[in-house]
């Protein structure tokens, strides 16, 4: 199967055949690309790290940065939670990158997080996660719940009628939280707690006949059923295995993914997946000049005109060139000064908009809801104007209370009814 093959080479053998160009200390600027190439998130981050390299070259190739060249530092977590916080110390004390993009999993960046605020390190993060987060060491540009999750709900509620809810999740602490945000929400909708139905499951599982059969059996009674999915990396296989052998259909239960894009569905068959939904803030069938060209210089640089795009190599687009601008702004790589500097910085993005980084480190996106296709691409059904992302949520009565603001406030969690700044303990 294709995925498998994927799988494969995302080993941590491809990882030694990086080229390596040898430079004496301090000739280049060192970017740390901190993305599993192996284990059960090899199938989506893998291509994160292509995606790293074929940036990294392109800057190159315009003269690279403060007169000097830009070099990656390629390592592989193995998608091992503890060992991303073990390459993330290897790559700020040994290899002393000036800046880290990288992981995947909000379990993988929790780990990093207490490393990169000791070290005073600099994270791009570019996967949609739960929110509840702003730290003053990481750059968040992919989408927080308010750019995701809510409206994805507000899509079932509004223009397919599902009256109640199956919310699916791998067991760690994006699904659990994105969960939390979304039955508190569903719930302030009018929708019976007795009728939103939550799973979780860990990593890598494939047995989905027991899960999949109590959601259709929720739907006895005729109300309409929607399926939202934080399930993530391989065990995604299963499960849509299982809902094409149950028979199940877009038009009678509809599955919603958070974390299936282009890249997952390029290893499935999705003849059964026809209809099925996916929210996002990209998609690789966006009709514009910048999207064409993305996807163009993506396809000369791996050399294959099947390779999909998808969101969180957006993400990393944006991330790496608002980088690169706020650098050029600082004239350094100082953490401090480009963090600075990165506040307010503005891109387009890939779907025609652009992009701006708030003082909460986190972007304005455009939210896209996208109906799969027989051939693995995406009909973008719904688009938004880019919206805000929000750190704190307003559904969780202790996160409404909390601001972000790291350019006047000076604070990741600002209690806005006592004014005072609180300590962020990370729930890892």
């Amino acid at each position: 199967m294709k995925l498998t093959r994927r799988a494969l080479l995302a080993s941590g053998i491809a990882s030694l055949a990086l080229p390596r160009i040898a430079f004496a200390a301090g000739e280049t600027i060192k970017i740390g690309v901190l993305h599993s190439l192996s284990g059960t998130m090899a199938i989506s981050e893998t291509t994160l790290k292509d995606t790293m390299l074929m940036l990294i070259e392109a800057q190159n190739a315009k003269g690279g940065l403060l007169g000097k060249q830009l070099e990656a530092v390629v390592v592989d977590p193995a998608s091992d939670w503890p060992l991303f916080a073990e390459k993330a110390r290897e790559l700020l004390t040994v290899s002393k990158v000036d800046v880290m993009f990288g992981c995947w999993t909000s379990v993988s960046r929790k780990s990093v997080l207490p490393v990169i605020e000791e070290l005073n390190g600099l994270l791009f993060y570019p996967v949609q996660y739960e929110g509840e987060e702003s730290s003053k060491n990481v750059f968040y540009t992919g989408a927080a719940p308010n750019q995701q999750a809510i409206p994805a709900v507000d899509y079932y509620l509004e223009e397919l009628g599902v009256k109640k809810f199956a919310l699916l999740g791998t067991d760690y602490v994006y699904p659990r939280t994105t969960n939390n945000i979304l039955e508190a929400y569903l719930i302030s909708k009018g929708i019976a707690k007795e009728d939103i139905f939550v799973n979780y499951t860990p990593f890598g599982h494939s047995d989905w006949s027991k899960i999949v059969g109590d959601v259709v059996a929720l739907g006895a009674d005729g109300k309409k059923v929607g399926v939202i999915s934080t399930i993530n990396g391989d065990a995604n296989i299963g499960f849509y295995k299982e809902l094409a052998a149950a028979g199940v259909t877009a038009d009678k239960l509809p599955v919603c993914a958070f974390s299936v894009g282009e890249e997952e569905l390029a290893g499935l068959d999705t003849s059964n997946l026809v209809g099925h939904l996916a929210a996002w803030n990209y998609f690789m069938s966006a009709d514009t000049p910048e999207n064409k060209a993305f996807i163009e210089q993506w396809h000369a640089y791996i050399k294959d005109d099947k390779r999909p795009t998808n969101d969180p190599m957006e993400a990393h687009y944006i991330g790496f060139n608002m980088w690169v601008n706020a650098v050029t702004a600082a004239g350094t790589t100082d953490v401090d000064a480009v963090s600075d500097a990165m506040i307010g910085q503005k891109f387009p993005n890939l779907t025609g908009t652009v992009a701006e980084m708030l003082p909460n480190h986190h972007l304005t996106k455009p939210v896209l809801i996208g109906e799969i296709r027989a051939d693995g691409q995406f009909d973008i059904i719904s688009q938004t104007e880019p919206v805000p992302g929000d750190a704190w949520t307003d559904f969780l009565p202790e996160s409404a209370v909390l601001e972000a603001d790291w350019k006047d406030l000076k604070c990741g969690m600002y209690n806005k009814e006592t004014k005072t700044c609180v300590q962020l303990k990370s729930n890892y």
